[in-house]
C-alpha cells in the first residue's frame, strides 16, 4: 500500500507539473479552480489544473521544482510499478491500459471525468490493500467514463487532442445511437473493446453533451451519488496511469441500487455481478473503513423512499451483507 500510495502521489505531481503556463486561480460561484495561463499568438489560453484546495496549492507552490525533477519521477514510477507487479497487484491489461493512457494524456481525467464500472472496481485493490477475487466479478470488456454535465461546461477547457482523434488512432469506430443525438459509445475493431460515456440524470434519462471531453453521454439517474467526491487512482500499466474513480464506499452502495434497477435477461446477470461487487467491497470496508461505509449507506438511504427501496430489495438477497451494514 505504501508503494501504491507513492505511485499515486508521483502521478499527481506529474499532472500538475505537466500543464504548461502560469498558475492562475479563477472563482466560479462558491468554488475556485486553478488554471495554467499561457499566450498562444494574440490570445490567452487557459488549461485546467484542478479544484482549489490545500493539496493543489501545495503542488502549485512547488511547480517549478516539480518540473525540474520530471525525469527522476518517471524512473521512480517505473520502479514502483515493477515492485507492485512483483508483489502481486493486478496489472491493467494492455488493451485497457493503452486506452486509459491515451485518454489521460489528452486530459480526460484531468478535466473531471471519472472511470466507473468494473475497471474502477479493479483499482480498489491498491486503494484498499485487498486482493481481487477470482472469477467473473472482476472481468470486463467495457470502459465506462462518467462526468457531471455542469462541471464539463463550467471548466471551459477541452481535451487535446480530441477524443474523436484519439479513438480513431486506436482503431475505434463510433456506435450510432437510436436517437442520433450524439455519439456516446465507441467500439474497437478486432478486440471489441467498448468505451461508453455517462452523465448523471435528474429525471429523464436522455443523451447530453459533455463539452470538456467533446463527446455525448447517456444520462442515468443515481449516477450523481456515485461520482461525487471521486478519488485518484493508479492503473498499473507501463509507469502508471493517473485516473479518477468513485470512492469505494459509494461504489458499493451504488451497486446495490442499480442491481435492483436491472431488467430481466442480460440484466439479471449484470445484477448478480453488481451484488457480488457490492458484497466484496462492503465486507472489506467494514473492517478497515467502517465509518466511511456507514456514512455512504446512510447518505444514500436519506435521499428518499425510492433509494431506500432499491437498496432494501438488493439486501433482501444478500443476508450476510445486510448484517454487516446493520452492524456498522
Amino acid at each position: 500500500m505504501s508503494a501504491y500510495t507513492d505511485l499515486v502521489r508521483l502521478l499527481k505531481d506529474d499532472a500538475v507539473s505537466g500543464v504548461k503556463g502560469k498558475p492562475l486561480l479563477k472563482q466560479r460561484g462558491n468554488r475556485a479552480y486553478w488554471y495554467a495561463a499561457r499566450r498562444v499568438g494574440s490570445e490567452m489560453c487557459f488549461s485546467y489544473i484542478g479544484e482549489d484546495g490545500n493539496e493543489t496549492r501545495a503542488r502549485i507552490d512547488r511547480i517549478e521544482a516539480l518540473r525540474a525533477t520530471a525525469k527522476e519521477r518517471q524512473a521512480e514510477r517505473s520502479r514502483l510499478v515493477r515492485l507492485l507487479r512483483a508483489e502481486g497487484l493486478t496489472p491493467t491489461d494492455r488493451a485497457t491500459g493503452s486506452i486509459l493512457s491515451a485518454m489521460a494524456n489528452a486530459g480526460t481525467f484531468r478535466l473531471g471525468s471519472t472511470l466507473v464500472g468494473t475497471n474502477a472496481f479493479r483499482l480498489y485493490e491498491g486503494e484498499l490493500g485487498i486482493r481481487l477475487p477470482l472469477g467473473g466479478m472482476a472481468n470486463t470488456g467495457d470502459i465506462d467514463i462518467a462526468q457531471f454535465e455542469k462541471l464539463s461546461i463550467a471548466l471551459e477547457d477541452k481535451v487535446d487532442p480530441s477524443l474523436a482523434e484519439t479513438f480513431s488512432t486506436l482503431k475505434f469506430d463510433p456506435l450510432p445511437g437510436l436517437d442520433q443525438r450524439g455519439t456516446w459509445r465507441w467500439v474497437q475493431g478486432g478486440s471489441g473493446q467498448l468505451v461508453e460515456f455517462l452523465t448523471p440524470a435528474f429525471g429523464e434519462e436522455t443523451i447530453r453533451d459533455l463539452p470538456a471531453p467533446g463527446v455525448s453521454a447517456q444520462a442515468f439517474n443515481y449516477l450523481n451519488y456515485l461520482i461525487a467526491e471521486p478519488i485518484h487512482a493508479a492503473a498499473i500499466y507501463r509507469s502508471g496511469v493517473l485516473v479518477q474513480i468513485p470512492r469505494p464506499e459509494r461504489f458499493a452502495i451504488h451497486k446495490l441500487i442499480i442491481a435492483d434497477r436491472r431488467r430481466d435477461g442480460e440484466g439479471s446477470l449484470k445484477a448478480s455481478k453488481d451484488r457480488e461487487q457490492a458484497a466484496f467491497l462492503i465486507k472489506a470496508m467494514a473492517k478497515e473503513r467502517p465509518d466511511d461505509l456507514r456514512r455512504a449507506y446512510v447518505a444514500a438511504r436519506d435521499v428518499g423512499l425510492r433509494w431506500r427501496e432499491h437498496i432494501s430489495n438488493s439486501l433482501k438477497r444478500m443476508h450476510d451483507t445486510m448484517d454487516i451494514l446493520d452492524s456498522t
